[in-house]
């Protein structure tokens, strides 16, 4: 298993960490559920940020090479109206 754990495993291991403080310590129920919320919310936050950064770095990636695309597109024409220009023998 990797070092990172990833989001559902965060939150199967927050979901077993409630249960068993809640088995031990008698906590009203309203302050156990605001914990596994606050919690959740942590890691769909952590989640939108890793794929946010993903997303991020996938877009820059696709307009770099869409760029390097359109230069090698442009050297290619430039190359056959110099070619269709030059007399032929």
């Amino acid at each position: 298993m990797s070092a990172v754990s990833s989001p559902k495993e965060q939150l199967n291991e927050s979901a077993s960490s409630n249960r068993s403080s809640t088995a031990t310590t008698a906590r009203p129920e309203s302050e156990t559920t605001d914990k596994a919320t606050a919690e959740l919310s942590i890691v769909v936050d952590e989640l939108l940020n890793q794929l946010s950064a993903k997303f991020a770095g996938i877009s820059e990636e696709l307009i770099s090479k869409m760029d390097d695309m359109s230069k090698r597109l442009d050297n290619l024409e430039s190359s056959i109206q110099a070619g269709k220009a030059a007399p032929q023998k």
